[in-house]
Parts: C-alpha cells; structure tokens; sequence
C-alpha cells in the first residue's frame, strides 16, 4: 500500500546507504524503530552544500530535506522489509546547517513533514524539532533523524 502510494506520488526509494561511520542505519527495539541521522546524499554527493541562508536558498534545503526522507524511509524498507509495517510516524529531529541570524530552520524541516504526511497520511503526523547548528557532517545543509512506531 504504502509502495503504491510512492509511485502514485512519482517517489523513488534510494538505495539503502551503509553507515560511513561506526553506527547502525537502523535500531528496532520494542517495535520502535529509531533510523540514524540521514544526509541528502545522491549517487554520493551532496546537490548543495554550505548553510542555509547564505550560499544555500530555503527552496534548496528544502528539496534536501525531502532527500533525506526518502533516505530514511529506505534505510527502514531494508531493515523491515515493507514500508506497511508503519504503525506510526513519531518524531523527526531536522538539524538545518544555518547562516549566522537564520532563524526559518521550521520551514526547512516542513519539506520532510510534509512529505511524511503524504506518504502516510494521519499515520504521518508527528512530533518534531528543527534545530539550527552551525557545522554538519560533509558540509549537508541538512541532516535528520526518525522515531517510527513499528507492527512486526
């Protein structure tokens, strides 16, 4: 159902990406499944780099934003096999790498809710925080992490 709502959209999941760094992608415990901060890395590059505000527009991080929702929502489908077994969609924690004086990080990460919400539906509302930090990894503009509740 929820494969068929993607195409319906005109999404593609990525490839599931390995961790470059000492993590795991995915940790399921108590069929909660929390997925590792993802960064908007196509075919290995990142489209825009640099902070938000500066060199990178609102419009540019929040496509970024989206990228990192379809990430996540892959590295999830590897670890439990269909994107059905969705319960919930929790949390999502939206870091935006920010200009000095940028304060619009919430209208960043409502790329991702968004989005959350029309793949999901009502199971796509959630909580969230949009924090903005000044450096992330490989100079992202934009990083987040997810909280889904899980039916095994």
């Amino acid at each position: 159902m929820i494969e068929q709502r993607l195409q319906e959209l005109g999404l593609t999941l990525p490839e599931a990406a390995a961790p470059l760094y000492n993590y795991v992608p995915v940790m399921i415990h108590n069929q909660v499944a929390y997925i590792s901060g993802q960064v908007p890395r196509v075919e290995g590059q990142i489209p825009y780099t640099g902070k938000v505000g500066d060199t990178v527009t609102i419009d540019q991080a929040r496509e970024l934003a989206e990228i990192c929702v379809l990430k996540g929502l892959s590295c999830l489908k590897a670890e439990i096999g269909s994107l059905d077994k969705v319960e919930k969609v929790l949390k999502l924690t939206g870091f935006v790498q920010s200009a000095p004086g940028f304060s619009n990080q919430p209208n960043v990460i409502d790329a991702a809710s968004e989005l959350l919400v029309k793949i999901f539906g009502d199971k796509g509302r959630h909580a969230r925080s949009a924090v903005g930090v000044a450096e992330l990894p490989s100079n992202t503009p934009v990083e987040i992490d997810f909280i889904f509740a899980i039916n095994e």
